[in-house]
C-alpha cells in the first residue's frame, strides 16, 4: 500500500506501516553515518545532549556528494545500516521513531525496533540522484568537521521508500525471499 508520511514520525502511525509499504516522506529527517553515530554514542556516555531531540524523528543512513549550483544537495543515495548496528538499539530505546537506509539489520536492532515501535525504511541504493529531488533543503547541525558524515538536517517533500522491517518485527527481506522460493 502506498502512504504519505509526515517526519518526525507519530507513534501511532508507525504502528500501522506494513513490511512492504511503499511511503512518501515529507518534512524532517536528519542524516548520520558511522562516524556521527560514534559521536552520539560517546555524547550519551557522557551524559550530553545529542544535537537534535531524537524522539520521533527519523536517521538516513546517507553522506551526500557536494551540491550542484542551485540545488541543496548532492547525490543523495542510502549507505548500508548494519555498520549503524551497534548504535541503533540505543537511539531506538530514546524514541528514534525510525531509519533509513539499504540492507539487512540485525536481531538486536529488530528487537529493539519491536520495543520501542520504530520502523526500518530502505531507500533505492544507486538512486542517490533521483533520491535528492525529494531534498529541499540541508544545512549541518552537529559535528561539521567530519565532512560528509556530518550530521545534517533534511527537509524533504515525497521522499520516496519501502518499509522494510515494520514495528512488528515483520522484515520484507526475508518474506519476500520466503515467496519468491516458493515460486
Amino acid at each position: 500500500m502506498d502512504r504519505e508520511l509526515q517526519a518526525p514520525i507519530d507513534p501511532s502511525v508507525a504502528k500501522e506501516l506494513k513490511a512492504g509499504d511503499m511511503v512518501y516522506i515529507t518534512g524532517t529527517i536528519y542524516t548520520a553515518r558511522d562516524a556521527a553515530h560514534k559521536r552520539m554514542d560517546e555524547a550519551l556516555s557522557d551524559n550530553k545532549e545529542l544535537p537534535f531531540d531524537i524522539r520521533g524523528n527519523l536517521i538516513y543512513y546517507m553522506g551526500p556528494s557536494p551540491a550542484r549550483e542551485g540545488r541543496p544537495i548532492g547525490s543523495a543515495g542510502p549507505t548500508t545500516a548494519s555498520r549503524m548496528d551497534k548504535y541503533a538499539p540505543k537511539l531506538l530505546d530514546l524514541g528514534l521513531g525510525g531509519m533509513i537506509g539499504k540492507g539487512k539489520r540485525s536481531k538486536e536492532v529488530i528487537d529493539a525496533m519491536v520495543r520501542n515501535g520504530a520502523v526500518y525504511f530502505a531507500a533505492i541504493g544507486g538512486a542517490g540522484a533521483l533520491l535528492s529531488k525529494a531534498i529541499t533543503s540541508s544545512e549541518v547541525i552537529a559535528y561539521d568537521d567530519l565532512g560528509t558524515e556530518a550530521i545534517r538536517k533534511l527537509t524533504v517533500e515525497r521522499f520516496p521508500a519501502i518499509v522494510v522491517i515494520d514495528s512488528n518485527g515483520n522484515n520484507l527481506y526475508e518474506t519476500a525471499g520466503a515467496a519468491y522460493r516458493k515460486k
